[in-house]
């Protein structure tokens, strides 16, 4: 009975997100406290979930495909890490859509689908084996599509049609790697260390690893790897509770997540440490750090200049994830956490830019600093943190992966550490140059036309804030999350 109850969290926000299209609630009150209480109701569960260690298992099954071939959900250790994640950031972003929408349109549709998608992505946290999370992967598609349309402006439906093509292509390609863990594995189970580990027979290692890149490129369609990040910077153009759901809370965490599933708990990391493959995907991961960051700085679109951020970003997780070794693991992990809480902060001050000052370039920004004074002081603070700054969360889990990286050596280590510079440095600058804008106008700058503008109410405020408390408290004090993960990893 314990494990059953993981059921209820992954079904329960997307039949409530189903309930809300066919009963239309009318009144936008009940509809936002109705909204809140069920994704509050639902992280309260996770939450008791993982500290009571009900998770902990067999494993609850959804339903059987064959046999001996389920969709079920267990929560290990790595389960709870993303699943602990999602459940905490969801409500407050949940809570900051409120006053960003209140005025926008298909306010229904948006929050049916913001609220289903939060089930999805547990869904995917949660995953027992390889199958479940594929399909939940397959489901983020489907319900995070219609939010990058939400405006159904002609950029818009480009922007859908480009994330929607992307992954599309990317499940197939994923799917292969599946299929050959299926045939080949001992099982599809999630398993630390891999399933290939009693020796394979009548199929070539170097096929197996070429289906390990096929599916590695197939899953980093959404942790929006290069080459095919291309549709992260074109989704900007959804409504930033979209945007920062894409990048850094559901789809982009949703991807790295699946790749170290794929790596770790899949195909193994002693299996592909040393392997051409090996080398191919950490040369792309390196690729897209140095793309990403150099095109934030050259990036003057406000949310477009924080997407290159994310691609850059994202994929210091996969950086950890490619050094193929406990503590880059460990390193993966970190980054992936603290970096939603860096990346989430950094978006909703500029969709609160947006949303009261009605500015979307970098070069609008100047002197706004003194009239928006908490965003641009919670934007300052992501800033610092997602260049390493200590104290801040971002200077842990950088350290990490350096340290992971130092424990590789060789050119693969050294590469890792030069590139990790020299993005820190095109992190600030990227990030302060807004700050400055904000704070140090230049003189010619007509401050008359900041005039009626004004930090957003509580709604948008109070998520920003906790942010900031959140990932400077794990940057003083990140000693439990730490223990916790070298206990799993």
């Amino acid at each position: 009975m314990d494990q059953q109850i993981l059921i209820i969290p992954v079904l329960f926000p997307i039949i409530a997100g189903i309930a809300m299209i066919v009963f239309k609630p009318k009144a936008k009150v009940y509809s936002a406290w109705f909204i809140e209480g069920i994704v509050l109701l639902n992280s309260i569960l996770v939450w008791t979930i993982i500290l009571t260690g009900m998770g902990r298992g067999d494993g609850a099954i959804l339903f059987r495909l064959t046999y001996d071939l389920s969709v079920y959900f267990r929560l290990d250790g790595a389960g709870m890490v993303f699943a602990g994640l999602v459940s905490f950031l969801w409500p407050l972003a949940t809570l900051y859509s409120f006053e960003y929408m209140e005025h926008g349109d298909h306010i229904r549709s948006f929050f049916s689908l913001y609220t289903m998608t939060y089930g999805v992505t547990l869904g995917i946290a949660m995953a027992g084996n390889l199958v479940t999370l594929y399909m939940f992967y397959e489901m983020l598609t489907l319900v995070t599509f219609p939010l990058v349309l939400h405006d159904r402006t002609r950029e818009a439906r480009r922007a859908s049609r480009m994330y929607l093509y992307y992954s599309i292509g990317g499940a197939a390609c994923a799917f292969m790697g599946l299929v050959f863990v299926l045939v080949y594995g001992s099982t599809t189970d999630f398993t630390l260390g891999g399933v290939f580990g009693g020796g394979i027979r009548n199929v070539d290692h170097n096929i197996l690893l070429a289906m390990y890149v096929l599916a590695f490129f197939g899953f980093g369609v959404k942790a929006a790897l290069v080459p095919v990040q291309k549709w992260l910077p074109a989704a900007s153009v959804a409504p930033t509770p979209v945007t920062a759901l894409l990048h850094a809370v559901a789809v982009v965490k949703s991807g790295a997540f699946a790749i170290i599933r794929l790596t770790y708990y899949s195909y193994g990391a002693d299996f592909l440490r040393g392997t051409w493959a090996h080398y191919l995907t950490a040369a792309f991961v390196m690729i897209t750090i140095l793309y990403g960051s150099t095109m934030a700085v050259k990036e003057i679109h406000f949310k477009k200049r924080l997407a290159y951020s994310t691609i850059s970003n994202v994929s210091y997780i996969l950086l950890g994830v490619v050094m193929m070794s406990p503590a880059g693991l460990i390193a993966a992990f970190t980054h992936l956490v603290f970096h939603a809480f860096m990346k989430i902060c950094s978006f909703f001050s500029a969709g609160a830019v947006m949303h009261r000052a009605d500015r979307n370039y970098v070069y609008e920004l100047d002197g706004l600093g003194y009239k928006m004074p908490v965003t641009f002081v919670c934007f300052t603070a992501s800033g610092l943190a997602l260049m390493g700054m200590p104290p801040f969360a971002g200077f842990i889990s950088k350290w990490n992966i350096v340290q992971a990286a130092l424990s590789e050596g060789g050119i693969l280590g050294i590469c890792a550490i030069v590139i990790l510079l020299y993005s820190a440095l095109m992190t600030a600058i990227y990030m302060l140059s807004v700050t400055v804008r904000a704070f140090i106008p230049s003189k010619d700058t007509v401050l008359t036309a900041n005039d009626g503008v004004s930090d957003p109410g509580w709604k948008m405020l109070v998520p920003l804030v906790i942010f900031v408390i959140a990932f400077t408290v794990m940057g003083i004090y990140s000693k439990p999350l730490m223990q916790f993960l070298e206990e799993i990893c």
